[in-house]
């Protein structure tokens, strides 16, 4: 599709061309993690520094059934998005694209909200006659990444990436195995529905061998610590290599569209089995090495696959021709995420301690948290230096215009 692009994290596009059905994808996924968010206050048992008086176990299922998705999604995207700008660009382009759209914004936001959710936690506890927590030492392992995780291990899989792509140009130089064998496997592998079974295996397997997995949460949290746990550089990592294979011969997802209403079907009926296994309420105690345990692996892992392949095959289906709402949108989502914690977390304490239902609170927070951040972008983030940043620059539309050079602004 030949369009100017504006991408945000893991979507790098070319100027000229962009899949606006992934593209909304990847911002449906950042846009989801505002709502992930909000849910923490309300879940049952208190898990987050903010605890409502109101909870429910329905929020419970709302954080489950988003986490089970939302980055594997995300990381697919981000692979298939990444080989097309390092195809566009070459290793050096691509590498200062990076730098500009993943490394600076972690490196400029991060001590922003680092403070700003200190601040929030803070008066979170205060309003609620709590003693304010302590701060964690800093190490490898507790660097507190908060929700910007996902910039600093998009850097960590480009790093992994550009070495694994260094040794296969060394073992097939002129490319005859990965159109021969690799691209073959990749078409028969989603042509046969494998997909779940051949890229969800070595997250299965992951999970089984974390003797303390909570299996409620699935993949392991990674906004703590600079070395990346395991069962999350699996799962993310697998998603973002099938999203680069997938790149290199694009027609393969239209199985996707066209199998979009069976793969949804079975995403919720086994995200459905996974919550009947493990309940509405987490269990904070590890289970040994079991039936129960190994069946709940493969349902999870398999339900982690099923959304994945019907969101991106029903967006393929209705997203695919551009849409200027969605476009402004997946534009702003970049903005939306980077920015959102410490404003939910804000609210989340403002009206923690009002004797108001949850289900009134909580489509409140929202209600407040995207206008805000989806205005901010366009009166005080699009056409200024963060901005630029975060999307490239952008020129206010002016009619009649000459058509403008394209730029690439790839995340």
């Amino acid at each position: 599709m030949a369009i100017p692009s504006t991408p945000v994290p893991g979507a790098a596009t070319s100027a000229s061309e962009r899949l606006h059905a992934l593209d909304a994808v990847r911002a449906g996924a950042l846009l989801l993690g505002v709502v992930l968010h909000t849910t923490l206050s309300f879940l049952e048992p208190r898990t987050w520094v903010v605890g409502d008086v109101s909870t429910s176990p329905v929020m419970n299922g709302t954080y489950f059934v988003i986490h089970v998705f939302r980055m594997t999604l995300f990381f697919l995207i981000a692979g298939f998005f990444a080989r097309l700008l390092l195809h566009r660009r070459g290793t050096g382009g691509f590498v200062r694209n990076r730098a500009v759209r993943i490394l600076a914004p972690l490196a400029i936001f991060w001590p922003l909200v680092m403070v700003s959710t200190v601040v929030a936690i803070i008066i979170a506890a205060n309003l609620a006659g709590e003693e304010v927590p302590g701060a964690t030492p800093m190490t490898l392992r507790t660097f507190p990444l908060t929700h910007l995780w996902f910039l600093y291990w998009l850097l960590v899989l480009y790093v992994l990436a550009l070495a694994v792509r260094a040794v296969v140009n060394l073992l097939d130089p002129d490319g005859t195995r990965r159109s021969g064998l690799v691209d073959p496997i990749v078409r028969t592998v989603v042509a046969r529905d494998l997909t779940p079974l051949v890229v969800g295996a070595p997250l299965c397997v992951a999970f089984l061998l974390k003797q303390d997995w909570l299996l409620w949460y699935g993949v392991p949290p990674a906004e703590n610590g600079l070395i990346p746990n395991p069962v999350g550089l699996v799962a993310y990592g697998c998603a973002f290599g099938f999203g680069w294979l997938l790149n290199r011969q694009v027609e393969v997802i239209r199985v996707w569209e066209r199998r979009y209403p069976r793969n949804l079907v079975a995403a919720v009926v086994l995200t459905g089995i996974a919550l009947a296994m493990v309940g509405l309420t987490p269990d904070t105690e590890p289970e040994g090495l079991g039936w129960h345990k190994v069946g709940y692996a493969v349902v999870y892992t398999l339900a982690v696959w099923a959304w994945t392949m019907g969101l991106i095959g029903a967006a393929m289906r209705y997203l695919s021709r551009p849409n200027p709402s969605i476009r402004y949108v997946a534009d702003a989502s970049y903005w939306v995420y980077v920015v959102h914690l410490p404003l939910v977390m804000a609210l989340q304490a403002a009206v923690s301690q009002v004797a108001v239902p949850w289900f009134v609170k909580f489509p409140a927070i929202l209600l407040v948290t995207y206008p805000l951040t989806l205005l901010s972008y366009r009166y005080l983030v699009r056409y200024t230096f963060v901005g630029a940043l975060l999307n490239g620059r952008r020129r206010r539309s002016v009619a009649p215009a000459e058509p403008a050079v394209p730029q690439t602004a790839a995340h």
